[in-house]
């Protein structure tokens, strides 16, 4: 098969006189302002659960107004013995129960008010579904133990707004590093687009608890996690490619307690630049100590001392690693970019929504894809999703699922032509798309499964995990996914656009422009009985006279 080159109603009794008479009238009548509602973000952590309560006024602007953090032990058993101990798990839910006494003095019960989620310790730990259906028993907060893909999709919410202030920042190459306790989260952005983004497993505590099983003196551990923080740094520079002006972006409570150290007036608005010697004198000093030296010098809790010289070594090591002479920090959190997310009413801004497409595009340049014909198509399947709304009845935000589904539909062909819709679905639900879960990846992946052939069944791999809600959202948005497909039958975008007319109980797709549609009508029979099972209608195709 070739393939293309890429490219980039007023009352007619009303008189005119009345009319404007009444719109003066209603241009009197005050609008009643939207209170303010009020929200709280949780995040558990590894070495902590942290919430931010703030308010939302009508035009998306964030107020804060209390933070809380208290320190847990997850970490400490998740990384070492993959479980959490029951001691771990009720000292968790002691402190979510005091958190919500917080939450009712501030108006905040509702679950559309609260988001909660758990980051790597809760993700890596084997009983960590006995730790979400304990905490809600108890609770009845539902936690969502999230993803590398969506903590990275957070991170970009939150740091974005820095970068938009700053004109060199957003021209040069920005690695945005967050070291965690239990992994390190690498963003690579450059004028408001996302490059790369990945997760190594290296974190804080992951370092210490390796110090610990080992039993290093204090003298030796330095050097343990140097070779540690080296092979992960290695394969940092491997990804990010030194063509243009690197800057490096910190993030986390540990890289913070410096950036306030040095800098006491530093409001956290802006990002803090700290030189790299100020770095490297803290980093040294913190690396000479114990915890309990580390606690009375600086004065930080045990589960924050545990973590700071591991942090540091490795911001400190990976400044090196650039030739940095400066490194900014921002302090933005995983609780910052949730919010901006509930000020966003969860729906997709047109630039976020540009940079999952683009990780698409990538994954289908990497397979050789036929781009001109992959975009036409998706172009036309989301035409087809904002006509159909009434019909399929979902959210916003599958209309990017959609998109990439038709983006990427074609991509198993670089394996074998012959079931190419199961290699593309196995190539998607493989792959790492940014912005998506791991949920979202596999939608996007059922979807190429089933662009053509068999219809959705139970016993089939990966829909069969799905629950009602999911299966329902998968077979609609196919169904929609066929009908683009039939419109592009020729491969060659000649149908720039369709009208989608509901006409006695059946869908009219009406091509203007084209008076021959013989080849789409063939195609249309032959795609439409998905979408006639799902949604009860009989398709016909036609030209627009």
């Amino acid at each position: 098969m070739s393939r293309a080159q890429p490219s980039e109603p007023t009352d007619s009794s009303t008189s005119l006189s009345s009319a404007s008479t009444a719109k003066k009238a209603n241009s009197s009548i005050p609008i009643p302002e939207v209170p303010p509602r009020s929200v709280a973000v949780i995040d558990i952590g590894a070495t902590s659960i942290r919430m931010e309560v703030a308010q939302i006024d009508s035009e998306g602007e964030i107020k804060p107004l209390t933070r809380l953090v208290r320190p847990v032990e997850l970490g400490r058993d998740a990384f070492t013995s993959r479980r959490f101990r029951r001691s771990s798990i009720e000292q968790a839910v002691s402190i979510l129960k005091n958190y919500q006494h917080v939450l009712r003095e501030f108006g905040i019960e509702s679950p559309e008010q609260i988001r909660i989620v758990a980051t790597s310790a809760v993700r890596e730990a084997s009983n960590r579904l006995q730790f979400l259906d304990r905490v809600y028993i108890a609770t009845g907060l539902q936690v969502e133990s999230i993803d590398a893909a969506e903590v990275n999709r957070i991170t970009y919410m939150g740091i974005l707004p820095h970068l938009e202030q700053d004109a060199e920042l957003s021209a040069a190459k920005s690695v945005v590093v967050e070291v965690g306790g239990g992994s390190t989260e690498m963003l690579v952005i450059r004028e408001g687009n996302v490059l790369a983004s990945e997760t190594y497993r290296l974190g804080a505590v992951r370092l210490a608890r390796l110090l610990e099983t080992m039993g290093a003196p204090v003298s030796k551990r330095r050097a343990i996690m140097e070779n540690q923080i080296g092979q992960t740094i290695s394969q940092i520079q491997e990804s990010v490619r030194i063509d243009t002006r690197i800057e490096l972006i910190a993030i986390g409570g540990d890289i913070r307690f410096v950036a306030n150290l040095f800098d006491h007036e530093w409001d956290g608005d802006s990002l803090a630049a700290l030189p790299l010697e100020q770095l490297e004198e803290i980093t040294n000093d913190v690396l000479l100590c114990d915890e309990d030296q580390i606690v009375r010098k600086f004065g930080l809790s045990f589960s924050e001392a545990e973590t700071l010289g591991p942090a540091l070594l490795t911001y400190l090591q990976l400044a090196r690693a650039f030739d940095l002479k400066v490194i900014h920090i921002s302090d933005t959190n995983m609780r910052d970019g949730l919010l901006h997310e509930m000020a966003a009413n969860d729906s997709l801004t047109e630039g976020f929504r540009q940079q999952i497409i683009r990780s698409a595009v990538s994954l289908g340049r990497r397979f050789d894809f036929d781009e001109t014909f992959a975009r036409h198509t998706a172009g036309l399947a989301s035409e087809l999703f904002e006509q159909l709304r009434d019909e399929h009845g979902l959210e916003s935000r599958y209309e990017v699922i959609l998109y990439l589904g038709a983006l990427l539909h074609e991509i198993g062909e670089a394996i074998n032509d012959r079931s190419n819709h199961k290699h593309a679905m196995y190539i998607i639900r493989n792959s790492d798309l940014f912005g998506l879960t791991q949920q979202d990846v596999l939608l996007v992946a059922l979807l190429a499964r089933y662009h053509r052939r068999a219809f959705p069944q139970p016993s089939h791999d990966g829909y069969g995990t799905l629950d009602l809600a999911r299966r329902v959202i998968v077979s609609k948005l196919a169904a929609i996914l066929r009908l683009a497909i039939a419109l592009n039958a020729s491969r060659s975008g000649r149908v720039k656009q369709v009208k989608c007319i509901s006409q006695r109980n059946r869908l009219v797709l009406q091509i203007p422009g084209l008076t021959d549609v013989s080849l789409e009508q063939l195609a249309i029979r032959y795609n439409r009985g998905l979408f006639e099972e799902i949604y009860g209608k009989p398709v016909l195709l036609r030209s627009e006279r």
